[in-house]
């Protein structure tokens, strides 16, 4: 009983403990250490970017300012990073991930593991922190090809260049070929987008899908119109992509679009960053605290934008939301999404 009292006294002592000792308990231990972002994608894409910036700036508004890297750790579309971070990344604030944003749906379609024998993780268990942008990807054309809208997509075969099965470059174009009547070809074995870039200079391919950032990062083609965007993938028209139609729009059936919407709401988290388990809740709230300031921060905004991503966040809590939606989706919505993807 006196153990029982005791405990419970120290339990409402840190209750009531004031806000500034939090902030000096959280400062304390992260003065002097250095935090480690595991991007799970390759060196030189849109992800390795968006983590370094975050890198860049994100440090000075955690407490005790501690410095931050960015380590890559490619593959299986991030399952090999998410099981290093939920298994062997220690759990007490030092290690965060940024995942490939498949890996939001990952519980309920299972389009990355198939059988699961190869995911050592549960998403339920870890902490959202943010995403700084929500942005869709959209397919693309260079300016040399014949085709000068989506309808030409579906009434003459194409090429176009991905990574791997897993990754969104492989999965929309095969998405649109089942719901929308195109006639792509999927060439996978590309090691990144900047390679599937150069083959579409070089005429190996005639486009590929990717995150509008990626095609924001090459400033020369957009001045000079190389790449031709003809849909996108997201829940809505982006302002900036006003004319472009989303592929929910095209799909001639309430069942395509049900499906196309489902997996169109992972981009709004874009770029995730996640916690491992049992990271203390005071330290989550500091990191996700941090993470809101950092998408505030004029110097991160000037650099997010050289790397063409258009910062807008969504904070940890916001991303539950959006965790919510994807586990109100009807059962048979994800058979048939799943059937499609596999």
């Amino acid at each position: 009983m006196r153990h029982f009292l005791s405990a419970a006294a120290i339990g409402l002592a840190t209750l009531l403990a004031p806000v500034g000792a939090v902030a000096q308990d959280e400062a304390a231990f992260f003065k002097g250490k250095s935090i480690r972002i595991l991007v799970g994608g390759a060196s030189g894409a849109a992800y390795d970017f968006v983590g370094r910036a975050i890198a860049a700036h994100m440090g000075r508004h955690i407490p005790g300012e501690p410095n931050m890297v960015v380590e890559n750790m490619p593959g299986a579309a991030s399952i090999v990073m998410m099981n290093y971070l939920y298994n062997r990344a220690p759990r007490d604030g030092t290690a965060m991930g940024m995942p490939l944003n498949g890996i939001v749906l990952e519980p309920r379609l299972k389009s990355l593991s198939r059988d699961g024998s190869n995911v050592h993780f549960e998403l339920a268990n870890m902490r959202f922190v943010g995403t700084p942008a929500q942005q869709p990807q959209v397919l693309w054309v260079w300016h040399e090809t014949p085709y000068k809208s989506f309808a030409d997509l579906q009434t003459r075969p194409s090429n176009f260049g991905a990574t791997a099965p897993g990754g969104d470059n492989f999965i929309l174009p095969t998405l649109s070929n089942q719901l929308l009547g195109t006639q792509m070809k999927v060439i996978a074995g590309y090691k990144g987008v900047n390679d599937i870039f150069l083959a579409v200079e070089q005429g190996e391919v005639h486009g590929n899908t990717a995150n509008l950032s990626s095609l924001l990062g090459k400033p020369d083609w957009m001045r000079a119109n190389k790449a031709r965007i003809l849909v996108q993938f997201g829940t809505e028209r982006l302002p900036a992509l006003k004319d472009v139609p989303t592929a929910i729009e095209l799909a001639n059936n309430e069942s395509a679009k049900q499906m196309l919407r489902v997996y169109a709401t992972k981009f709004k988290t874009t770029y995730p960053i996640l916690l491992p388990p049992d990271v203390p809740a005071a330290r989550v709230k500091a990191v996700q605290k941090a993470f809101d300031a950092t998408m505030k921060d004029k110097a991160f905004i000037a650099d997010a934008e050289k790397i063409g991503i258009d910062v807008s966040p969504l904070g940890g809590d916001e991303i539950e939301k959006v965790m919510a939606e994807i586990d109100a989706v009807p059962q048979d919505v994800i058979d048939r999404l799943r059937q499609l993807v596999n």
